[in-house]
């Protein structure tokens, strides 16, 4: 049913479920697709370190699933997350979308 790309990947926007704060955008393969939905935490595919991430496993900021959602062309998800500790960028930030252009 989803539409992985030729890397076997899916981009993932992720979302505060409770003001839809947009807090990260990230990629899943199968696998990392599969333990979401069996833990209900999220998972993604690291792009740069070639391995699955489970993330907040370092930082102890899980993301809890509270819904999952494909698009019209079933090629990228949008998950509504209770972010942990309120901070989902690696830089200590709530949302990774922080820079302003305008």
């Amino acid at each position: 049913m989803l539409k992985f790309d030729e890397k076997g990947l899916i981009p993932v926007i992720v979302q505060d479920y409770k003001d839809s704060v947009v807090l990260m955008l990230a990629y899943m393969n199968e696998e990392s697709y599969k333990k979401t939905l069996e833990t209900k935490e999220m998972w993604y595919w690291s792009r740069s370190r070639k391995e699955l991430w489970h993330k907040g496993d370092t930082s102890g900021h899980i993301q809890k699933v509270k819904e999952l959602f494909y698009d019209c062309d079933a090629d990228t998800l949008l998950a509504k997350v209770e972010q942990v500790g309120n901070i989902a960028c690696h830089t200590g930030n709530r949302s990774c979308f922080f820079n302003k252009i305008i």
